[in-house]
């Protein structure tokens, strides 16, 4: 990191400082009306702020306890998609509840068929008249079951090369027509749901963009998705991380097998590797550089990187990892185990490590595409 942070009476910590203590205990709408949710976004719904404003509001709202809504579709890729392609009325319209929070997002992108080729989609949206009438299915929905918005791909020509004629859609999750049913994982959880659209009705306002060139608008959501996925945390953007778990280890009075330890020297490591592409990334946007390859080589890395923290975590439970709810060296916390079953999706979500890597080889290395595998 090249750069200094202000100091603690730079003007707009001051700012900040003095709308905390006219608002204590903020709801979202009114740290969106401030523009603190996402303030690098323009005015009238961010601050146009730099990234040093940016890391000023971020520690002045963690000083006070504040945090900011969660909405994490709709804040980190619906509204950066809207933002770019979307009408001022439909930026009037969405924007505001997505900062709130008030409105949940999630996005019907997947398909049985169509994962990690999501070009390959067969969800059609067909033209009738003032709307368009959606007929498909989609799979892997986060929060599906809970969100009042979703933004869909379909296709709607079929005579063209298949990143062709597909467009982009916002879509009520409470349309008639769609079916939620959530998929329970081996968590226990159900983060993931499978979604139905049957004859879903969409006002032909609701389309974002161009028809037919929707592909573009989903590379750009997608690329906001996997910058979103790359966050602090072992588990995307969630805790605990490499540090926490070196705190464990440090509380329970260290690790004397030399293989375990090894082990934990490797995970801090990467971890500083992590936070210092993430600090080039943040020093490039204060120079007015273009976005580089960091955030996607910071994603192979941080999901293989998740992984390994889940696992070590599980080992030092020793036998007792063999119980479900067993953290490690006697930790209660329920996260770790939580985690250790979840860090399998950490190389699929948002594009499987695979995928990531033939993206970076052909676009930033230069190198030949990945040879295609035959049918049959």
């Amino acid at each position: 990191m090249d750069f200094d942070l202000p100091g603690h009476d730079d003007p707009r910590r001051a700012e900040v400082r003095s709308w905390l203590e006219a608002h204590p205990a903020p709801s979202g709408s009114q740290l969106a009306e401030a523009g603190y949710v996402a303030p690098h976004w323009p005015r009238p719904y961010g601050l146009d702020a730099d990234p040093i404003h940016q890391i000023v509001i971020d520690e002045e709202l963690r000083r006070a306890g504040v945090s900011r809504p969660s909405n994490p579709i709709g804040i980190g890729w619906a509204g950066p998609t809207l933002l770019h392609a979307g009408t001022e009325e439909q930026k009037a319209r969405w924007l505001p509840g997505i900062l709130s929070g008030e409105d949940t997002w999630c996005q019907l992108f997947s398909e049985p068929g169509a994962g990690s080729d999501l070009a390959s989609l067969t969800t059609r949206a067909t033209r009738d008249g003032d709307e368009w009438v959606v007929e498909g299915q989609k799979v892997w929905t986060s929060l599906a079951q809970r969100s009042r918005w979703g933004i869909l791909i379909a296709r709607t020509d079929t005579q063209v090369p298949k990143q062709k004629g597909i467009s982009y859609f916002v879509c009520p999750m409470d349309a008639r027509g769609v079916e939620v049913r959530p998929l329970v994982e081996m968590t226990g959880a159900a983060l993931f749901n499978e979604v139905f659209l049957d004859g879903v009705r969409l006002p032909a306002d609701h389309l974002v963009g161009e028809v037919d060139h929707g592909w573009a608008l989903a590379k750009v959501t997608l690329g906001n998705e996997r910058v979103s996925l790359s966050a602090g945390g072992a588990l995307w953007g969630m805790g605990p991380e490499a540090d926490d778990l070196l705190d464990v280890v440090r509380d329970a009075g260290g690790e004397d097998d030399p293989l375990l330890r090894q082990r934990l020297a490797s995970l801090w490591v990467e971890a500083q590797i992590l936070r210092l592409i993430r600090l080039r990334t943040v020093t490039a946007a204060i120079r007015g550089e273009a976005p580089g390859p960091e955030a996607s080589v910071r994603k192979v890395l941080a999901d293989e990187h998740g992984q390994r923290v889940m696992a070590l975590a599980k080992d030092l439970a020793g036998p007792a990892g063999m119980l479900a709810d067993a953290g490690p060296l006697g930790s209660t916390d329920p996260t770790w185990p939580f985690g250790y079953l979840f860090a399998p999706a950490l190389t699929i979500g948002g594009g499987t490590g695979e995928v990531q890597r033939d993206i970076l080889g052909e676009r930033v290395l230069g190198l030949p595409p990945a040879p295609s595998v035959p049918e049959g």
